[in-house]
């Protein structure tokens, strides 16, 4: 793992813009793409629910993020209801990297290129650090959960899908 130009260079200029420049310093590159949240907890060596996914739905049309724990999968039942939208789909590939300015996979939890309304599952406050896709799928940094919902401008909900 390197740390050396790890971050994608908007979400390194983003870190700096809001005085986390710090966190570029602990970035931490893969040779390989960790696609999945499993695969980067493995390359991290962290427990799979202190991995941040940062994922784009799409309420009545409009993008949102929701920050969800790696452990966990999102129920858009409770994202819409929690929204008060008639819908929620997850957004297409393009709208994603529209909105945000990343390709999925390695979305962050702020720095995007568009301000979305942004939803933070309350379990990432369960562990003392997450670990975050810094703006490409072969890269992640560490982040404070209350750190992470306070930059990303997310209200705390309950959106997981009940574990059975």
């Amino acid at each position: 793992m390197t740390t050396a130009d790890a971050a994608h260079p908007r979400f390194a200029e983003a870190l700096r813009e809001l005085g986390l420049d710090e966190l570029n310093a602990k970035v931490r590159r893969f040779p390989d793409a960790t696609r999945t949240a499993a695969e980067a907890a493995a390359a991290v060596g962290c427990e799979l629910g202190q991995i941040c996914k940062s994922l784009i739905f799409a309420a009545d049309g409009v993008p949102v993020l929701v920050l969800m724990d790696g452990a966990s999968r999102v129920d858009v039942e409770l994202v819409r209801r929690e929204l008060g939208a008639d819908k929620v789909t997850r957004a297409k590939a393009d709208v994603v990297r529209e909105t945000t300015g990343y390709a999925i996979g390695g979305v962050p939890p702020f720095g995007h290129r568009t301000r979305t309304r942004v939803l933070a599952d309350r379990a990432l406050l369960d562990h003392d650090l997450v670990w975050a896709a810094a703006g490409n799928p072969h890269a992640v940094f560490p982040i404070a959960p209350k750190d992470l919902v306070a930059h990303a401008g997310a209200t705390l909900v309950d959106v997981r899908e009940p574990t059975a």
